[in-house]
């Protein structure tokens, strides 16, 4: 079979040429459409459930939320294993499903043992599905701050909650992003003991006053005999402070009792639960100070509290995209914010996959340049060095299609794969060439010259059997891992 193959290439020269000027445009085709990441797809189907259950403790939470969705999910298809985690006013629930089955599919069911279950947990708590995302969903987080502290936590935060993170979700492969830091701006009710003494009013009608007023009610509809109706409408959500103030708490002695009366209105920050800093350096390191040239300055640093914005992706999106998307959307937004606020990355896995790339280009430029010198040295012809030189970019590109048939990604396992092997895709080709070469030569410098084509033929079964064992050991080596599965 291999010698018809040698054959065929002979006899069929420009086809093989043009065959490979194919593979080679068609290749790297494939190379830029396919997904770049991190590390390969190492998602194993799971639904995060998350329940909020406020001013219960981890114990309460574990025994009347956690269990009985616990229990629930146990025993549905596909369901592998069941985690969980309590804690003060939440449950978090890790559902794992069998490899291979559909996440949303997954989900579906989830949904289906919740709505059975509902009914046993206490009033109010209601459980969440957390969106889809992968295990190496966190791919950049984002610092925003003021240069001169005259944009407050509670502006940047309501920018970053309102501007910043709806934009960022409108883009394609996002699927969450959570703001950690700044101040939550709220309305908040600061009650005068004395005050509610004094007007006999408790706490508790305070709270279910303030709940009642801060809603909207619908009356019906006014006919009016025609062909328009009026709907009535019971205005009462509270825009400001003012209308906060007004709400009546109850009636003493038929007068009404406001809530300015027994309590201050005012716009503040949340209780915070956790705060975030960003600091950025501005100049490299100083020069040595005196008496100690190992020494030097500290280098200057610009920063402070800041809003955090971690943005995750979905499965399948490549990453160096989506980073791409993230900050053309950051550069937009900066013109619509406030002067002394900027948006600037901390953290982002696009960097390691571009020094992954960068390292791989790295070794196919040092190896095609050994590759070069030592068969020029040796050879001292180009057509050979040439010649053995087209071995990595077509193995390169055949890479790209056997990943793209498989559904596979480029990421920094496999391109480190690659930078390895770039000795092995050349050391076949270097053989079978340089033993071609010296045959040619040989005859030439016979009496009775062979056709080139037939010495050609004969070079490469001379040594046919060697390069295709010596191949197939090393193939052989990597065999065992095939027998792996899942996660392994």
């Amino acid at each position: 079979m291999l010698n018809s193959i040698i054959r065929f290439a002979l006899r069929q020269r420009l086809l093989v040429i043009t065959f490979a000027v194919f593979l080679l445009g068609f290749g790297s085709w494939q190379a830029v459409q396919m997904p770049i990441d991190v590390f390969p797809d190492l998602n194993r189907p799971r639904v995060v459930v998350m329940t909020e259950a406020g001013g219960l403790a981890p114990e309460e939470v574990e025994t009347l939320v956690t269990f009985p969705i616990e229990t629930a999910l146990n025993g549905a298809n596909g369901v592998q294993a069941v985690r969980s985690s309590s804690g003060v006013g939440i449950s978090v629930i890790y559902v794992d499903f069998d490899w291979g089955t559909d996440i949303y599919t997954d989900r579906q069911i989830v949904m289906e043992r919740l709505q059975l279950v509902s009914e046993r947990l206490p009033e109010g708590v209601q459980p969440q599905l957390a969106p889809v995302s992968s295990i190496m969903g966190q791919i950049l987080m984002l610092s925003m701050w003021s240069e001169d502290g005259k944009t407050g936590p509670l502006e940047l935060r309501t920018l970053a909650d309102w501007t910043v993170r709806q934009r960022l979700l409108t883009i394609p492969g996002v699927s969450q992003v959570f703001t950690m830091g700044g101040g939550r701006k709220q309305f908040q009710v600061q009650v005068d003991p004395d005050a509610l003494r004094q007007y006999g009013v408790t706490l508790e009608q305070v709270k279910r006053a303030v709940v009642n007023s801060n809603a909207n009610a619908t009356g019906g509809y006014l006919d009016q005999q025609g062909p328009n109706e009026l709907l009535v409408r019971a205005l009462g959500r509270v825009k400001t402070i003012e209308d906060l103030q007004k709400v009546v708490v109850t009636i003493r002695d038929g007068r009404a009792v406001s809530l300015s009366q027994i309590a201050s209105v005012v716009e503040a920050a949340q209780v915070k639960r956790g705060d975030s800093a960003s600091y950025q350096r501005v100049s490299p390191r100083g020069p040595p100070a005196e008496g100690n040239a190992a020494d030097s300055e500290p280098p200057p640093f610009t920063g402070g509290d800041a809003v955090v914005l971690t943005i995750n992706k979905q499965p399948e999106a490549d990453t160096r995209a989506v980073t791409n998307a993230i900050m053309e959307a950051v550069a937009d937004l900066q013109s619509t914010l406030p002067d002394d606020v900027h948006i600037v990355p901390v953290y982002s896995q696009k960097s390691f996959i571009d020094r992954a790339i960068e390292n791989v280009v790295e070794a196919l430029r040092d190896g095609g340049i050994l590759v070069v010198i030592i068969l020029f040295l040796f050879l001292l012809n180009f057509r050979t060095t040439f010649i053995t030189l087209t071995a990595i970019p077509l193995s390169l590109v055949m890479t790209a299609v056997v990943f793209s048939v498989f559904g596979l990604s480029i990421n920094t396992m496999t391109l480190g794969g690659l930078a390895v092997a770039i000795g092995e895709l050349v050391d076949d080709a270097i053989v079978d060439v340089e033993n071609i070469f010296r045959r040619l030569t040989e005859n030439r410098a016979a009496g009775n010259p062979k056709n080139p084509l037939l010495v050609v033929f004969q070079a490469s079964t001379e040594i046919r059997n060697s390069i295709v064992f010596g191949t197939m050991i090393v193939i052989l080596v990597f065999l065992p891992l095939f027998a792996l599965t899942g996660m392994e």
